[in-house]
């Protein structure tokens, strides 16, 4: 979904612009809600206290982030603090807090899916209305799943890395982190280099794994078909 100026000129991808809208709030937002709430159940309050276990994306989303992921299909919110020595284990408290993130929109991901494939299998797209219903239902699926792919990058500071980098020991773990900024703002400028020269490695591997998740779901309906 790369932008591309002269696509305003078509109804569809100013369509598909507005429904994704609702789609980049409510996922960043549980995204970010997912990270509050693993943190808190095993025991550091502090994005709780700072509001963040909340679905209400204006205590989540970092702008530039939410219109990165409307134009080019990947973005990002505000981080949610975590405090890993208010964990009894530390390093397994960040690994799974961090995990939650990507793990959330996968599970959105799948709901989407499941939501779309009866959806388009009984009611398709014969109208303005059901045609609108199905295309959001897909972004819902799609963002959602290329979400969890993008954050499981392991570069910082993606909750890959955070993943990753709880298993090393902290000798290379902090040498890397000691380098986490420069690191975050190269990788920045790749994703801009990328998408300016419309290469798009995200949806490679969204595009396959989508495919897989509706044609395994839609077996059923295909078989009741025979």
């Amino acid at each position: 979904m790369l932008f591309n100026i002269s696509n305003f000129t078509n109804p569809s991808y100013i369509i598909q612009i507005l429904l994704s809208i609702p789609v980049v709030l409510f996922s960043l937002s549980f995204h970010e809600a997912s990270h509050a709430y693993a943190a808190h159940k095993l025991g550091d309050d502090t994005a709780k206290n700072l509001g963040r276990l909340t679905l209400n994306p204006f205590k989540h989303l970092d702008p530039f982030g939410a219109i990165a992921m409307l134009l080019v299909g990947i973005g990002w919110a505000k981080p949610v603090p975590i405090m890993t020595r208010n964990f009894r284990k530390p390093k397994l408290g960040m690994i799974i807090s961090a995990a939650a993130g990507p793990l959330s929109n996968l599970i959105l991901s799948i709901i989407g899916a499941l939501l779309y494939v009866p959806f388009w299998w009984f009611i398709g797209s014969s109208n303005a209305f059901t045609y609108a219903i199905s295309l959001f239902l897909y972004l819902f699926h799609y963002m959602n799943l290329a979400l969890a792919i993008f954050n499981l990058i392991p570069v910082p500071p993606l909750d890959g890395s955070r993943v990753l980098f709880g298993f090393l020991p902290d000798k290379y773990y902090f040498g890397i982190m000691k380098y986490e900024s420069i690191i975050r703002i190269a990788f920045m400028v790749l994703i801009i280099v990328m998408s300016y020269l419309n290469i798009s490695i995200i949806g490679w591997v969204c595009e396959p794994i989508s495919n897989g998740m509706i044609w395994l779901f839609s077996r059923p309906f295909a078989l009741l078909s025979v």
